[in-house]
């Protein structure tokens, strides 16, 4: 869990303005939730890893007589615990407020979240989620929003030229039943299989023979990723996706996937030399969330090798909490990895004046003087800063602060006639 200095947050709350303002532009509205859930709700099983790094918050009222009693079962303790993303705490949104709510309901949703991880480079106890979701839709459509509007987004911070990797879970299943692998096996191998970036396919065969998995399953897998394959360049459609899986793959899993390529290529025409559509598919695609039912989607970017955001279909969720089930699927922007990418180039469009002044200047005049610059409109902000004898120092801080401009004032100076000079 971390501080940010004045310029940190600064910096972050201008990438979230940059992300609200273009949610808000392809029709997404905000919600809010509280950071507190029932525990059980928390801990239902839809939740997968991040369950085990959520943090439990004590009943009201236990005397160290109970909290011994209930050492050996820890969950006796909790009714409540910190929400660890904001999906889960959607869907019980949606199913307390669906009166209200549109038949399909496009939401924002940005807050920090917490999970107990192990303190290290790159993860964090306390971080920042920016979802979007389509609930109600159960077409292409939906999917085709969330990608073209997470794309404009991070067109708007700067970081055009991002693509999106997609699969579908209902074909990853199709086609470990096609290759042998038994289901109580299968969550194995696809934390396996999801490894294949990292380990390339002879350390995925590997592992799934250390693992124990069904040897026929295994050998059939690893035939299919020695296949020879054509050099020849298809754009994401039904030809890429066909070459990209076993023969036979199911028709309406396909059918869905170059729908979504079909409306994404609608709603951003590609520029010269470009792809025809800024998507990938990627059958060996997995992503850690056990609740995906349908399409997964993965946003990369080819300034870094890690991905930038996520998502996919969850059907199944929220009837869980409403009793019947609503289609579902969101797209989270990986907030804390974007913001370190951005260029730091968004100073405000007013210029922000640090006014230094000598020890003697009544305090009078200095509001007037502020208020005067304030008053102008081409100034942002003014802050007030007493002279002192390193003033090269002073100001350095002020620049970091994202302070541009300076002045100085003296007692008796004319209100509104203060000279402005750049910092730096």
């Amino acid at each position: 869990m971390r501080d940010f200095l004045p310029a940190d947050k600064a910096r972050r709350e201008r990438v979230l303005a940059v992300i609200r303002e273009r949610y808000r532009a392809h029709g997404f509205d905000e919600i809010e939730t509280p950071v507190v859930e029932e525990y059980d709700r928390l801990h239902a099983g839809i939740g997968g890893d991040n369950e085990k790094l959520s943090y439990a918050i004590l009943r009201r009222g236990l005397d160290a007589d109970a909290i011994r009693a209930a050492a050996d079962q820890p969950a006796g303790l909790s009714d409540l615990g910190l929400r660890y993303d904001l999906t889960v705490p959607l869907a019980r949104f949606y199913a307390s407020n669906r009166g209200q709510l549109p038949g399909v309901f496009r939401s924002i949703q940005i807050g920090p979240v917490w999970r107990a991880e192990r303190p290290q480079k790159g993860r964090y106890r306390q971080f920042v989620q920016c979802d979007i979701d389509v609930i109600g839709d159960d077409s292409a459509r939906a999917e085709a929003e969330l990608v073209v509007a997470s794309l404009d987004t991070i067109d708007a911070l700067g970081l055009d030229g991002g693509t999106v990797r997609v699969n579908d879970r209902r074909a990853l299943d199709w086609m470990l039943d096609s290759f042998g692998f038994a289901g109580p096996e299968r969550p194995g191998v696809l934390i396996t299989i999801d490894k294949l970036d990292k380990i390339g396919s002879q350390g995925i065969v590997a592992e799934l023979r250390d693992r124990g998995a069904t040897v026929a399953a295994v050998d059939a897998f690893e035939a299919f990723l020695r296949r020879p394959r054509t050099t020849e360049y298809h754009p994401y459609g039904e030809r890429q996706i066909r070459a990209a899986l076993p023969e036979g793959a199911p028709d309406d899993v396909i059918a869905h996937l170059v729908g979504l390529g079909e409306a994404v290529a609608a709603a951003r025409p590609a520029a010269d030399g470009a792809d025809p559509v800024p998507l990938a598919f990627d059958p060996f695609l997995v992503r850690g969330m056990g609740y995906y039912t349908g399409t997964i989607l993965e946003l990369a970017h080819p300034s870094v090798d890690y991905s930038l955001g996520g998502g996919g279909r969850y059907d199944g969720m929220i009837g869980r909490f409403l009793g019947q089930d609503v289609p579902a699927v969101g797209f989270s922007i990986g907030f804390e990895r974007i913001v370190d990418l951005v260029a730091d180039r968004e100073r405000d469009a007013a210029s922000a004046v640090v006014l230094v002044h000598d020890a003697d200047v009544p305090v009078a005049e200095l509001l007037a003087h502020k208020a005067a610059l304030l008053a102008t409109g081409g100034v942002g902000r003014v802050r007030l800063e007493q002279r002192t004898k390193n003033l090269k120092a002073l100001l350095e801080r002020a620049s970091a602060d994202g302070y541009t401009t300076f002045a100085s004032v003296r007692a008796g100076d004319a209100v509104g006639a203060v000279e402005l000079r750049p910092l730096g």
